[in-house]
């Protein structure tokens, strides 16, 4: 690799962005396409695939034979509430290959404790969220039922670029949760990227089956189209 590709690639995933590199099988010759210029390339259908799937392989395109490395950022999940379904989505996460974080200022639930080999941080969510740099590779949840704690942390995600918002709650929770977070100045365009009900709609009862929904969700939006993905 030509060392300036090489510099490149590295700053890109240093930043967390998205980068693929396009190798000519034939004329052996390389090139970087970064993320944000996916969609402007002649091989814009199949690199937005292979980053969809986090997975390098080989292409037949129209421009002859490719092998595409794909680096892309290792997703991670911030759960607000140290709740019963957060006790069945945080090893769903980790099995997943998230890293997973679980945020809650209660500290009788935020333990190691309820939640083994998970970062447990036992912070209000404008001290833990800061430091974990949510950006467009986080998958966010809200499941405390507090607004002092869900509002927030909600608001902190809101204001990233996150692939995935969720919130616990009923139509007529959420219905006031939209109120408080719209009196706060959030336009109705970010507030409509909140998933609520969250999590698909397989009529999950127990905690347990809750987080499977959340978790199906959530690989909805990383894995397929944005316009297959709201259509499901």
């Amino acid at each position: 690799m030509k060392l300036d590709l090489l510099h490149t690639l590295n700053a890109e995933r240093a930043a967390r962005r998205a980068v693929v590199i396009v190798t000519d099988t034939e004329a052996g010759s390389q090139r970087l396409v970064k993320a944000a210029d996916i969609a402007a390339d002649p091989l814009a259908e199949v690199l937005d695939k292979r980053v969809r799937m986090a997975k390098s392989g080989m292409e037949e395109t129209a421009q002859g034979r490719v092998f595409l490395t794909v680096h892309v950022p290792s997703p991670q999940l911030v759960i607000t509430g140290a709740v019963h379904i957060s006790q069945t989505l945080a090893p769903l996460g980790q099995m997943l290959n998230y890293a997973v974080t679980i945020i809650d200022p209660r500290t009788a639930f935020a333990t190691p404790e309820r939640f083994p080999g998970i970062n447990v941080i036992a912070e209000w969510p404008d001290v833990a969220l800061p430091p974990l740099h949510v950006d467009r590779y986080t998958a966010f949840v809200a499941l405390t039922h507090d607004p002092k704690v869900d509002d927030p942390a909600l608001l902190h995600a809101l204001s990233r670029d996150c692939f995935y918002i969720g919130a616990l709650g009923s139509r007529k929770t959420h219905g006031r949760r939209l109120e408080r977070l719209k009196a706060q100045g959030v336009p109705d365009t970010a507030l409509a990227r909140i998933h609520a009900p969250i999590g698909l709609d397989i009529g999950a009862v127990s905690p347990a089956e809750i987080a499977v929904a959340i978790m199906a969700e959530i690989t909805l939006r990383l894995r397929m189209k944005q316009d297959k993905a709201e259509a499901a």
